[in-house]
């Protein structure tokens, strides 16, 4: 968002996938800020209208989706700020992309096959990301897990809070600095001898913080 210069608060953020990795992901989204979120599976948006058989889509609907959209995942696409997938290859084109908003962003990160050829999302897209690491802006967890437990074990911490998961997300976007930041770098490389240890102190410093309350 600081590369298209637009608020968290106030994008649109679709989300294809609605299982453990979406929730988690719209959970985070959520703490930060977002309010505008639909998220998407097979069978259409998930909202509040409907009844669900598991955890994960009845949590969504209530956190989701406050305007009631029913439609397709690629209906829900037009006018969006942000596509954000965890979810299967080619659920998305280049007509959903070419529909979002100006300035669009797209994190296509199912593996190996994304939900999009990054190379056609970028015709549209201002950003495009995805899991892989023969594209830019690879989007791998494991700029996330050495540091966030190294973090929890010098802290002592027994459980993880959404405020660790925050400061973690902080400090590895904080790794890219402004004068660095643009397009195709978005996010620090995995070889960043640097994100382990900043990831570590930030989520120390939010256990140690929650103890301090």
């Amino acid at each position: 968002l600081r590369v298209v210069d637009k608020k968290l608060s106030e994008v649109r953020i679709v989300v294809s996938g609605v299982g453990a990795a979406g929730s988690a992901i719209i959970q985070l989204l959520r703490a930060q800020g977002a309010q505008h979120i639909v998220a998407a599976g097979r069978s259409g948006a998930i909202h509040s209208g409907q009844q669900y058989d598991d955890e994960h889509r009845s949590w969504i609907a209530e956190n989701t989706n406050q305007e009631g959209f029913s439609g397709t995942l690629h209906e829900a696409m037009a006018g969006a700020d942000v596509f954000i997938g965890v979810s299967a290859p080619h659920v998305i084109g280049e007509e959903q992309v070419a529909s979002m908003a100006e300035n669009a962003i797209v994190f296509a990160m199912a593996n190996p096959t994304p939900e999009i050829d990054p190379v056609i999302a970028s015709k549209h897209a201002a950003v495009v990301a995805t899991g892989r690491s023969d594209f830019p802006n690879q989007i791998n967890n494991v700029l996330a897990f050495p540091g966030f437990f190294r973090g929890l074990l010098d802290a002592g911490a027994s459980d993880i809070t959404q405020e660790m998961l925050v400061a973690a997300a902080d400090a590895i976007a904080n790794r890219v600095a402004d004068e660095e930041l643009n397009a195709s770098y978005i996010i620090p490389s995995v070889f960043d001898p640097h994100v382990a240890a900043d990831v570590a102190a930030a989520v120390a410093g939010a256990a140690h913080a929650a103890r301090a309350l």
